[in-house]
């Protein structure tokens, strides 16, 4: 079956489509996007990741492209063009095309682009079931972090650095000597103590949606957590360190920098978040207090 997008108010088959180069996007990077898990047909904590995006294009000053209902409607549309049962769906909103000129065109239209794509299930329980190892890299991303642009350049190199060094990510560590997040996922340990730590949404990081539904189910399974700072030291003492984001849900860490983490294994804590995460996350486009996105 051929693939298909969604690009500017069209269906087209993904092996065809395409878009202005002269779209900002292209050129400057100019835009912001969205990924959402999909879980039997239906995506996980839409109404979530459609609040940051609507939060990320007024950070950008992009006008929205579709209203909230009718973007719920083409994503839809797109999962099930795509029979996608478990995967993801993939959202791309940028200034538009215009004239080559740094300041914000006058008239340009917002450009939006859908797509959805399968991904196997079993290979990421795989993946969490052995856990990964993580690498600390210098935060040399732009300074703006918690807006989610298209301007990844940064996290690529990152996250290509991770890989030569046979790991599965990178964490970002701050002027100050602090994790702030990962090339493309939000930090967390387990203290000593049994204690949940994850940074703040302070600037620094990417407020994360399945972090925010995290932090939920932290909370009615009884986890004492703490939204703070923490160095790469008392990352490598914790008892267990996990990463989270919507492709990987959470996904246990067993080493960092070549350093074992806790047991070498992946924890207790970290496993039952995991199991847990889907129980309390939203399906599909039902209403959710958005207040805690942010978090």
């Amino acid at each position: 079956m051929s693939r298909i997008a969604y690009v500017n108010g069209r269906y087209l088959r993904h092996a065809s489509a395409g878009v202005s180069i002269d779209d900002r996007a292209f050129v400057f990077g100019d835009g912001v996007y969205e990924v959402c898990e999909v879980r039997d047909g239906v995506p996980t904590d839409a109404p979530r990741h459609l609040a940051r995006l609507a939060r990320s294009l007024a950070a950008l000053r992009i006008e929205a492209p579709l209203g909230e209902a009718a973007l719920a409607r083409v994503m839809g549309e797109v999962i099930a063009r795509n029979r996608v049962r478990d995967g993801l769906v993939y959202l791309q909103v940028s200034r538009g095309a215009a004239r080559r000129d740094h300041a914000f065109p006058a008239a340009a239209r917002p450009g939006l682009v859908v797509t959805a794509k399968s991904l196997d299930p079993s290979a990421n329980e795989a993946r969490a079931l052995g856990g990964v190892k993580v690498v600390t890299r210098p935060d040399e991303r732009w300074a703006h972090p918690h807006v989610k642009t298209l301007q990844l350049l940064p996290n690529v190199l990152a996250k290509q650095s991770a890989r030569e060094a046979g790991a599965y990510e990178a964490w970002f560590v701050d002027g100050q000597g602090f994790i702030t997040d990962g090339a493309s996922t939000n930090a967390w340990i387990v203290t000593a103590q049994g204690r949940l730590v994850t940074r703040p949404t302070d600037p620094a990081i990417l407020a994360g949606v399945t972090r925010a539904t995290l932090i939920d189910v932290a909370a009615r399974l009884g986890f004492a957590l703490e939204q703070r700072a923490f160095a790469p030291d008392e990352a490598y003492a914790a008892r267990e360190a996990f990463l989270s984001s919507a492709t990987t849900v959470v996904l246990p860490v067993i080493e960092i920098d070549g350093r074992p983490i806790g047991e070498g294994r992946p924890g207790p804590v970290a496993r039952e978040l995991r199991r847990r995460f889907h129980d309390i996350a939203t399906r599909g486009f039902a209403p959710v207090d958005v207040r805690a996105a942010g978090d």
